[in-house]
């Protein structure tokens, strides 16, 4: 008998739900062709004055290309490429996901059935839902965000979706806080890329008055940035030199560093939780230190398989990190939870722990001291470098 043909069967269930307006959305992953940079295809259905389309968006290291197809265009381009460069596709639609996967001669297909999904818009000119539509401000062009008629740069598409992706989770925190005016201090600021958008929207969008600082080492970043924000004529937003643990936090509502390295994120807590911030959010970068420990100690012999190998090593030593630190967290009296802020797609280092002061118990303070002390000792960990700031 001769064996399915997986790729068909794909192709009659993207044709298929492309009639029905069933098709939510095809990605191609797995490239391994000769186009340099290209990551993955999303393939999705629009709607134009020249009737329906495939839109195909080759989404690139730094920039994306879209191109639309006629059904026979696009089932060839996806018949050659699963054929010969990609080595998964995922399709969803309305009634089903089905998974295609190939390893070597053989592919697997994998299909789900799903309830309650609705197919997107079609509408080839839909606005995008950005929290910053305007693309024509001074700081986007002086950052390269922003070419000289206004509209952002192909290379620069992937960090423009990326900061509309953070000003849709801090614009509400912020709106959470009490102060009428909060203080938001960003430790390890660079170029303001947060600071510009966040303050963008808050003041100008949500009309929020708000003051934020960019705290920076080099000094050249911060005279740049004074100076864009004065000409972007943000008078709430200013940037200091120095570090993070020489800046005087006192007064913050909310402190915030975004890729902070290593033992940097939990200095910025560190200043945070001083200086009684209403709310501390980072994303981590680099888990040195955990890692050294973990290397070096007596981990419990039933993690051996675990940390047998050096990328699962990295990854439990990121894990056990950042779940140390936000349970640090809890323990001077925040509600913490963790998760991915934007896709992988754009930063392997996508994690947010966000931290909200609720003003915790000693009760829960013994059960958490527990929870890190059997943490620490499964892993053979001495001591994490924010216990250490914190004195605990």
């Amino acid at each position: 008998m001769k064996p399915p043909d997986r790729i068909e069967e794909l192709l009659t269930a993207v044709s298929a739900a492309f009639a029905d307006g069933a098709l939510v959305q095809l990605k191609l992953g797995g490239y391994h062709g000769d186009e340099p940079d290209l990551k993955a295809v999303l393939v999705k259905k629009i709607s134009t004055k020249a009737g329906e389309k495939y839109s195909f968006t080759y989404r690139y290291k730094t920039r994306d290309t879209i191109k639309n197809f006629a059904e026979h265009e696009a089932l060839v381009l996806l018949r050659e490429g699963l054929a010969n460069e990609f080595r998964s596709a995922q399709l969803a639609t309305t009634g089903f996901d089905m998974v295609v996967e190939r390893n070597g001669a053989k592919m697997r297909l994998k299909r789900t059935e799903v309830k309650g999904r609705e197919a997107p818009s079609t509408d080839h000119n839909r606005a995008k839902n950005r929290p910053l539509t305007e693309t024509g401000k001074p700081w986007l062009k002086a950052l390269g965000l922003a070419g000289k008629n206004g509209a952002i740069r192909n290379d620069a598409q992937d960090k423009f979706r990326q900061i509309n992706k953070m000003v849709e989770i801090f614009a509400p925190l912020v709106a959470a806080l009490k102060a009428e005016k909060p203080l938001i201090i960003d430790m390890g600021a660079g170029k303001g890329y947060l600071d510009f958008a966040l303050y963008d929207y808050l003041a100008t969008v949500a009309k929020q008055p708000v003051c934020i600082i960019g705290v920076e080492m080099r000094e050249q970043l911060v005279t740049d940035g004074n100076a864009t924000a004065k000409a972007s004529g943000f008078e709430g937003l200013s940037f200091e030199a120095g570090t993070i643990m020489e800046h005087d936090a006192s007064g913050a509502d909310a402190v915030i560093a975004l890729h902070a390295c290593d033992t940097a994120t939990d200095d910025a807590i560190f200043k945070g939780i001083a200086a009684g911030a209403a709310l501390i959010a980072v994303a981590p970068c680099c888990h040195k230190q955990i890692r050294r420990q973990m290397a070096s100690g007596k981990p419990d012999a039933t993690l051996e398989p675990l940390l047998r190998h050096g990328i699962f090593v990295e990854r439990q030593a990121e894990m056990v990190t950042d779940t140390l630190r936000a349970l640090l967290l809890e323990l001077n009296g925040y509600r913490t939870k963790v998760f991915e802020f934007v896709s992988d797609a754009h930063t392997p280092k996508n994690n947010l722990i966000v931290a909200e002061k609720d003003g915790r118990t000693g009760r829960d303070r013994d059960a958490v001291l527990k929870q890190i002390v059997e943490i620490k000792a499964m892993f053979g960990i001495g001591e994490h470098y924010l216990e250490g700031l914190l004195g605990e």
